[in-house]
């Protein structure tokens, strides 16, 4: 299964109570970093933006925390990057709900020796933006949020907070020269009061395998009744090379150290196998208007149209003999293994490494109706299914970020301070019962209207039936690095990878609610049929390449 690096050995959640680790406690991975092998500009400690050299820095001085609001009603701290490394100026404070373990960090910037102008200068001056001293909320002292000022051509892309209402001296940070900086959008929310402030953090307007765009890890207030809204910016790396990005050997070492295992549910009938066992047993290659002389596909998909559109020209499906139809269906977990995307995310600060299995079939969705359980007959039913986790490490050092968990056609980020890791820094990973959608934590997620208790199942358990996707992986596409990575001729392959379903919704909602009482009729196929296209199996699906997040971000 290999080109570039073969198969190397080596919603509402019920669930149990987590466990809430106050944000004075500081969430290190459970196993040390290795030593990564040596490469030219990863895990190196500094990236050059183009004139701008920038670190991260995850040590800091508290500053004020506030006890209540934000998530779970824990509040938020404060804090500024300390030390900060020889030559390196602040550009901005950090901050973090109280509800999980300290996990964070800022860039700190310094000009590059040899810049031919200034990328950072102080601030001409401070505007307070919020202050808590007439606030009544359980609070450290006073805290006292500040805007820098920037000169001309020249843009802000972090606060100073205080815990004093004398304003900061303007040798305290540093704003960013004009051409080195991009527009920012709010992302996750950090933390408000009754008082009218919100705290978001922030990421850059557009993210993708060739936006340049630069998280700086700061945050942004917004206040009611300030206008215009506060804007911050976000960096942009102006360099024009991707050195910090992994090498081979270093994507290998990266993977070893992360790769994630997926538990299936013990009653799982449909497991994954590897792309190559799907084409050997029998699955077949169909053509519009051909469609009673089906192709058989070559072992390693060379057969397979390449490139083109989702045209409904051609798709894949099971075997005809039904015996082998039945057999292909269950997979075949020896064979199986993680087909693995790496791509260059924020700037080239940071790497995604997407990892795909494969699955011959996806069995038919459950619904959970209060407190009844009910198949779903051919909902949901496909052939060929595709779902990922994705790995956001650290281009500066490393180290693991965050998690992206696909579910279906969406999906959630975890950061890696609330992930459960097995083995060292491997990070567990359950993939739920006939759908194989990806969730950090066991337990039933409902996909529907959970006040009343009507939605899709998502049934997730630890079990026997695992996978490392560690053990068996193998790169299959590296944009950045050019012809290193030879991508396989079905990952090309751009049309259906099963059959559309041809079945009448309403005749197989009517079936279901004829067991359901009055009342809850209605609500339930609402719902069924809000559910998108992929979920309910009406439409063939593609590959990963078809996917938006294979140059875009994880949505």
């Amino acid at each position: 299964m290999g080109n570039c690096l073969p198969f190397h050995s080596g919603a509402i959640h019920v669930s149990k109570k987590k466990q809430v680790l106050p944000v004075e406690t500081i969430f290190k991975l459970p196993s040390p970093l290795p030593a990564w092998p040596q490469g030219e500009g990863f895990a190196s400690g500094s990236i050059n933006l183009g004139g701008l050299e920038v670190c991260q820095v995850s040590t800091f001085n508290k500053i004020w925390a506030t006890q209540e609001g934000g998530p779970d009603n824990l509040g938020a701290t404060f804090f500024e990057p300390a030390p900060l490394p020889s030559g390196y100026f602040m550009l901005g404070c950090y901050c973090q709900a109280n509800n999980t373990p300290l996990f964070g960090w800022v860039l700190a910037g310094k000009d590059e020796f040899n810049a031919s102008s200034s990328t950072l200068q102080m601030p001409v001056d401070y505007k307070l933006v919020w202050s808590s001293e007439s606030s009544k909320i359980k609070q450290d002292g006073s805290g006292y949020i500040w805007l820098p000022i920037p000169p001309d051509g020249y843009k802000a892309v972090g606060h100073v907070v205080t815990n004093s209402s004398v304003k900061p001296s303007l040798d305290k940070i540093r704003c960013v020269r004009s051409d080195l900086t991009e527009d920012s959008q709010h992302d996750e929310w950090i933390w408000s009061n009754s008082n009218g402030i919100n705290i978001y953090g922030m990421k850059p307007t557009l993210i993708g395998t060739h936006a340049p765009g630069v998280c700086v890890g700061t945050f942004t207030a917004q206040v009611d009744g300030v206008s215009p809204p506060i804007t911050l910016s976000c960096l942009k790396n102006n360099a024009n090379n991707l050195s910090s990005m992994p090498n081979l050997s270093q994507i290998q070492a990266l993977v070893q150290n992360y790769s994630p295992w997926i538990y299936l549910h013990p009653d799982e009938p449909f497991l994954p196998s590897s792309v190559n066992w799907f084409f050997t047993n029998g699955a077949l290659l169909y053509k519009k208007g051909e469609e009673s002389n089906p192709i058989p596909i070559d072992a390693t998909g060379s057969n397979l149209p390449q490139g083109g559109s989702n045209d409904d020209t051609y798709w894949l499906d099971l075997p005809i003999d039904g015996k082998a139809k039945d057999r292909v269906k269950k997979g075949d977990l020896s064979s199986a293994g993680a087909y693995i995307h790496v791509k260059t995310i924020l700037g080239a600060t940071y790497t995604d490494i997407a990892i795909w299995p494969f699955y011959p079939f996806n069995g038919a969705a459950r619904a959970k109706v209060e407190f009844i359980n009910v198949s779903l007959g051919k909902i949901g039913e496909h052939v060929g299914d595709w779902e990922h986790v994705t790995l956001r490490i650290s281009n500066f050092t490393g180290e693991l970020w965050r998690v992206f968990f696909s579910e279906h056609s969406g999906g959630t980020w975890i950061d890696a301070s609330q992930l459960e890791f097995e083995g060292g820094n491997k990070v567990v990973t359950y993939a739920s019962l006939h759908g194989h959608a990806f969730y950090s934590k066991p337990g039933l997620v409902l996909q529907g209207n959970t006040k009343i208790g009507i939605g899709i199942r998502n049934d997730t358990a630890k079990s026997k039936i695992v996978m490392d996707t560690g053990v068996r992986y193998e790169v299959v596409s590296a944009e950045y690095l050019g012809n290193a990575v030879v991508e396989p001729a079905w990952l090309n392959y751009y049309r259906k990878w099963g059959p559309k379903i041809d079945y009448d919704l309403d005749t197989e909602l009517k079936k279901i609610e004829k067991f359901l009482p009055g009342k809850l009729k209605r609500e339930f196929e609402k719902i069924v049929k809000s559910l998108p296209n992929e979920l309910l199996g009406e439409d063939g699906p593609t590959g990963p390449k078809m996917k938006n997040n294979w140059s875009g971000d994880e949505v």
